[in-house]
């Protein structure tokens, strides 16, 4: 019996030596270990063995297969790196670092700041049902705050998420309260194309519920928030505001840093930006999570990610951002 898996194993690693390709592997893989390999017919046949035999040899032929394994992991695992590659030194490479894009990079530091907070980040659909993009957030068929929002609906009887703000909703009824979570996340809208407005661009949402949720919680993760992204204090105003899914709200602007506040054509003129909506998250919400409003408090908040890139990288036209032409990422030089 030794010197059976002995050879098997010889055999094993004769095969693996000339195979290159993964799925001369797989194929040598199921020759030698698979449901109908010799191993696993040895494997089977003790069963009828006497008590002595399985004693002797019953440990030997199960190291055996795992090691059999173990050869043919560590050669997949192993595939592709003792291919060497070279280059003609007699041509003229031009090669270029590629560089991450704007809205990534603003969208990774403020998720990476947040969870320095103790948020979670998580994600959700961007074809969303009409329940979670309106009528979960307090929005039912006949409400005007339908029309603040040109949807895009699809044949199928699903949309194209206006917001992240759905992700509320997914994020209330997978995990409960307390809860504190961010959602990065692409959004779409039927907006008339101008510097400031696109059909498709980049949000964060946030909320936090717990036992005693206030304003002012609101209001100390948003001033820290907006420091750290600009490693700056930044001049905010705060107003307030209308969302279906908060009571009260509240919309803080920025100072333009593209013009310095003396208006231009990205701010209209106005010298301000708007960049957060927010408020305490309306008890119908809390209800069409499966949360006691009675129990609990919270607020949520909205991030233009689109606009903080263009604040952060002075870029004065949205629609660059979407242009798909890499020579403008170039002149960001972000790296």
């Amino acid at each position: 019996m030794e010197e059976l898996l002995s050879k098997l194993k010889k055999d094993l690693e004769t095969k693996l030596e000339s195979a290159k390709k993964e799925a001369d592997i797989l194929n040598i893989k199921s020759e030698y270990v698979g449901k109908k390999s010799e191993i696993s017919s040895i494997l089977a046949s003790l069963k009828d063995m006497s008590i002595e035999y399985k004693k002797k040899y019953g440990s030997l032929i199960n190291n055996t297969k795992k090691e059999m394994e173990n050869m043919i992991n560590e050669k997949l695992e192993n595939l592709g790196n003792d291919v060497e590659i070279t280059f003609d030194d007699t041509l003229d490479y031009d090669i270029k670092t590629g560089s991450l894009h704007p809205v990534t990079i603003i969208a990774h530091e403020i998720t990476d700041i947040l969870k320095r907070m103790g948020f979670t980040v998580v994600s959700g659909p961007e074809m969303e049902s009409e329940y979670y993009n309106f009528e979960a957030l307090n929005v039912p068929k006949d409400h005007p705050a339908r029309d603040m929002q040109d949807t895009y609906f699809l044949d199928n009887g699903m949309l194209l998420r206006t917001q992240t703000s759905d992700n509320q909703i997914h994020a209330m009824e997978n995990f409960g309260a307390p809860l504190r979570i961010c959602a990065p996340g692409r959004v779409f809208r039927n907006e008339d194309l101008d510097a400031n407005h696109e059909n498709t661009f980049y949000q964060i949402e946030g909320m936090v519920i717990d036992e005693g949720i206030t304003i002012e919680n609101l209001l100390y993760v948003m001033q820290n928030l907006l420091k750290e992204v600009f490693k700056k204090k930044v001049k905010v105003r705060l107003r307030p505001g209308f969302f279906p899914f908060t009571e009260p709200s509240y919309e803080m602007d920025m100072s333009c840093l593209i013009c310095g506040g003396k208006g231009c054509p990205t701010c209209k003129n106005s010298g301000w930006i708007e960049m957060v909506g927010s408020g305490m998250v309306h008890p119908n919400v809390l209800k069409a999570g499966g949360i006691d409003p009675e129990k609990y408090t919270g607020f949520a908040f909205g991030f233009g990610l689109t606009r903080l890139a263009m604040m952060r990288y002075k870029i004065n036209d949205i629609r660059v951002l979407n242009s798909g032409d890499i020579r403008y990422l170039k002149e960001f030089n972000i790296e």
